[in-house]
């Protein structure tokens, strides 16, 4: 039986795993991602250790049927280059196909990271292998992905499922888009800490939160979960802001697209429960009525391995 290879490459570290051509992980490990030079080392460094795995393994590349790869920046598909991935130092055109296929003599395959995590979930995780599954991860920022009728929604220019950039608030925070008021500005992990500390001006009533924020302690999006999970008013009233913002979004995105599932991942999720429960309140209000009973919201199930799970997959897609 042959196997995939499928990296989740990342600002700080790259991951990759081998896997059967049923998604199940057998190897994985990672390395740090080397952005120095230009990020001129990162292709080489990936080149170097499949050659190095392989070989521990016992492995040869026949064995290997494909790579698929996960990326940030502007992906070429076609062309397998990436371009604009600044939290690489890829600013000018990584031909990163060429290079890997010279490499290592094994045919490689890659897409953008937050489309690559919606086909591992799809594939693996909450999306139970459906046709129709929207992933909204909450990061640094907020990505996506959109699986329609089995296929990934890339858009003209690559630039569709940009789920982040919903405007949820017209006249809101500026983005680093260039917009206003869009979704990452506020259900990201920064922008739930923004949330937190304009409402913390206003805020007169009693709260640890508050007391956090006004004597200069770090604060994260999981410090303002704990304090909502201890009912901390000023919490409470961050995180419904939260919800109806998250839930806004997902009501519009179900009334478009009517997915089966909406899977909501990325490190502001592990608030769980409780994030699922405020969201699915707002989204009821917003979604069209059949909507409503037909689209299920649901946390991600795969963590950090949803990245090379997908890119696996690309690999599947290709043949």
């Amino acid at each position: 039986m042959k196997k995939l290879i499928g990296i989740d490459l990342g600002g700080t570290t790259v991951k990759f795993a081998i896997l059967t051509e049923e998604g199940e992980i057998q190897q994985k490990w990672s390395i740090e991602t080397d952005i120095q030079n230009e990020g001129k080392n990162i292709v080489p460094n990936i080149i170097e250790s499949i050659k190095h795995r392989l070989d521990l393994y016992g492995l040869s590349t026949d064995n290997i049927s494909g790579i698929g790869m996960g990326s940030p920046g502007t992906v070429d598909r076609a062309q397998g280059t990436v371009i604009g991935a600044y939290n690489l130092n890829w600013s000018s055109l990584q031909p990163v196909k060429e290079q890997i296929e010279k490499g290592t003599g094994i045919a490689f395959c890659i897409d953008n990271d937050a489309n690559v995590a919606a086909l591992g979930e799809r594939w693996k995780g909450a999306g139970e292998d459906g046709a129709d599954v929207v992933f909204v991860t909450l990061g640094t920022g907020v990505g996506g992905g959109i699986i329609a009728d089995g296929n990934l929604i890339h858009g003209k220019v690559g630039a569709g499922g940009e789920i982040g950039h919903i405007i949820v608030e017209p006249n809101g925070y500026d983005c680093t888009c260039g917009n206003q008021g869009c979704l990452e500005t506020v259900a990201s992990a920064t922008g739930v800490v923004r949330l937190a500390r304009d409402f913390s001006e206003r805020y007169a009533g009693e709260s640890e939160l508050k007391w956090l924020i006004d004597d200069g302690q770090e604060v994260t999006a999981k410090t303002v979960f704990d304090q909502a999970k201890k009912e901390d008013k000023l919490a409470l009233i961050v995180v419904d802001k939260f919800y109806y913002y998250l839930g806004l979004a997902c009501g519009n995105i179900g009334n478009i697209l009517n997915p089966e599932t909406i899977v909501i991942g990325g490190g502001v999720s592990a608030a769980g429960d409780m994030l699922l429960n405020g969201v699915e309140e707002y989204f009821q209000k917003f979604s069209f009525p059949t909507v409503r009973t037909s689209t299920k919201l649901k946390l991600a199930q795969l963590g950090n391995d949803a990245g090379v799970i997908g890119a696996a997959s690309l690999v599947k897609q290709t043949r």
